[in-house]
């Protein structure tokens, strides 16, 4: 992982390439939010939809992925304002972490999309054990089925 340090809806630095043992990061394009509008063309868009669904499914999985030791973690390039705004009225049990200035997706050269001017990552899930890259899911279809797959490639893998 890279030395990339981004802010967390719980007001924190995390530094992704100091996080230990088995973690999912799930990247997204941007939730909605009540009066903000999508992008125009947005559902036109392969793979840009589904963010809140693919969300609520980490949120619903989440208590078997911490009994396994599994860390969550979603990450896209809004702001944390918007984050923390969906995480909490999603009720996320997890930190969404911001890549405003794009330094993560840079340092991975992870596959972007553009939308109203905005710079967006593509949606996909990497699953980690300690800062190693061990499993990428690209493209990821559907977004709210994602969580089941990576439950099934841990229950497989994690050892």
């Amino acid at each position: 992982m890279p030395n990339a340090s981004l802010w967390s809806t719980d007001d924190q630095e995390i530094n992704l390439s100091c996080l230990f043992g088995w973690n999912v990061i799930f990247c997204y394009p941007m939730t909605g939010s009540p009066g903000f509008s999508i992008p125009e063309g947005w559902v036109q868009i392969p793979g840009a939809a589904g963010c809140t669904p693919q969300a609520c499914s980490y949120r619903d999985n989440y208590t078997e992925l911490k009994r396994n030791g599994v860390g969550v973690y979603g990450i896209s390039t809004q702001t944390s304002e918007a984050q923390k705004e969906a995480s909490n009225r999603l009720r996320l049990p997890y930190p969404l972490l911001s890549d405003t200035d794009n330094s993560f997706s840079s340092a991975l050269k992870l596959p972007l999309l553009e939308a109203g001017g905005l710079k967006l990552i593509k949606r996909l899930t990497l699953i980690l054990k300690d800062d190693v890259i061990k499993k990428c899911f690209y493209p990821v279809f559907p977004p709210d089925k994602n969580v089941v797959e990576v439950i099934a490639w841990l229950s497989e893998n994690q050892a």
